[in-house]
């Protein structure tokens, strides 16, 4: 290693050049990098598939990203809003998880529970709001017992891509840096990190992030989540029905790919989060803070480029390599085929990418990032990437979808209509 440039006496740093020899010290056949709810979904899949060996790296040392250090507590609908469950699978089975110890609001026991008529279900859909502490403790367990090796405090750093393919992911934790042969890999960061390290192709999310500081109050003996700023907002939802400009914390957008604005942005957060405090502290005396978000609230930021894309206008369409379903959070009634293409990069053989970043325009990450929906992209990345691991370029789509229903997963439409 050695500074380029030192000029009058004082050191002025303009390149630093690193010569690296990194060891290899760990092997996998799926590599998971994230342990979001896709990441929790994606490793939980291919796990269960048998007779590999499975892979979960996070740079936090908690499971659930935004679902629980982000505090955004709701999972949302299961269901179309019509009184029609879309999501199954993995993504019912975390719902199911979430609630184990209790439910905080939105109970969703018309569907939980027998005895509910149809008008009931369409009344409530099929959502909830819950503790995130006890779901990411339960969520560790439910990998960990499926035989999910989870590398906590790890963070993606590089890959290495031979002819296509993704060969092996470098990382750096506590034991310094070093490589993790993979035969397929999960990008479920979030942001495609891994799938940018790799060299798959990816586009940014131009729009840009609104600020949200959402935290948790106790108050005259009632603890509540309170939602200060939009999780975001798509360009053409900016307006109310009303014509008024939906009010923000802030005007400035948030790219989520700057490590200094991600300060700046965290810093921005906090101040709104107190100052809310204070009023309500003014107001009840008794108010404290019981949590608060400990990562960014970044909702969408960079996503891979698939050989298909979903959009808003693709409800009802029948796609020949769906690997699941989801509904609209939004509006009730549309219910959307998930594509393979959507989710496997469009470069990079054995490189899936799940949650947040699958392949969708700027009007349908909305729909595609939340947390049901992250489920399904998620068990579906992770059997794609079990099945990849054999070797082969692309994965039989007949034998994945096979796979998936026999998860409880359904594919079309019409499996859920007739």
């Amino acid at each position: 290693m050695y500074i380029s440039c030192v000029s009058g006496g004082t050191l002025k740093m303009k390149n630093i050049e690193e010569r690296l020899s990194t060891p290899i010290r760990e092997e996998c056949d799926v590599l998971v990098a994230g342990g979001g709810i896709a990441g929790i979904a994606a490793a939980l899949a291919a796990a269960r598939q048998g007779g590999k060996k499975v892979l979960l790296v996070e740079n936090e040392f908690s499971l659930g990203g935004l679902a629980t250090l982000g505090i955004v507590t709701i999972y949302l609908p299961l269901c179309d809003g019509c009184g029609h469950q879309v999501i199954y699978g993995i993504g019912e089975e975390l719902l199911r998880l979430s609630v184990k110890y209790g439910i905080e609001d939105k109970n969703p026991a018309a569907w939980l529970e027998d005895g509910h008529t149809d008008e009931e279900r369409v009344k409530n859909r099929f959502e909830v709001q819950y503790n995130p502490n006890m779901f990411m403790l339960e969520a560790e367990k439910l990998l960990t017992d499926a035989g999910v090796k989870i590398l906590y405090g790890t963070k993606i750093c590089s890959a290495l891509t031979v002819d296509g393919r993704v060969t092996a992911v470098i990382v750096e934790n506590k034991s310094g840096r070093y490589g993790i042969e993979v035969k397929a890999a999960v990008d479920a960061t979030g942001d495609a990190d891994l799938a940018h390290c790799a060299g798959a192709k990816t586009e940014n999310f131009a729009q840009g992030n609104i600020l949200a500081g959402w935290y948790y109050s106790l108050s005259r003996g009632v603890k509540k989540l309170n939602m200060l700023g939009f999780c975001d907002i798509p360009d053409d939802e900016k307006k109310k029905k009303d014509g008024k400009t939906v009010k923000t914390l802030t005007d400035r957008r948030f790219s989520g790919l700057s490590g200094e604005e991600l300060s700046e942005q965290m810093q921005l957060s906090h101040a709104s989060i107190l100052n809310n405090f204070k009023q309500k502290r003014a107001e009840a005396p008794d108010t404290e803070i019981t949590l608060t978000a400990t990562i960014p609230q970044i909702r969408m930021t960079r996503r891979i480029v698939g050989s298909a894309t979903m959009d808003t206008e693709d409800d009802r369409l029948h796609r020949e390599d769906s690997v699941g379903l989801t509904g609209n959070w939004k509006v009730r009634g549309p219910i959307y085929e998930v594509p393979l293409g959507a989710i496997a990069s469009v470069n990079i053989g054995n490189l899936f990418a799940a949650g947040r970043m699958i392949s969708a325009t700027d009007r349908m990450w909305d729909v595609t990032r939340v947390i049901p929906t992250c489920a399904v992209t998620g068990e579906a990345a992770g059997i794609a990437a079990f099945l990849a691991s054999e070797g082969e370029d692309g994965v039989n789509v007949r034998e994945l979808q096979k796979r998936l229903t026999d998860g409880g997963v359904k594919l079309h439409v019409s499996d859920v209509l007739s």
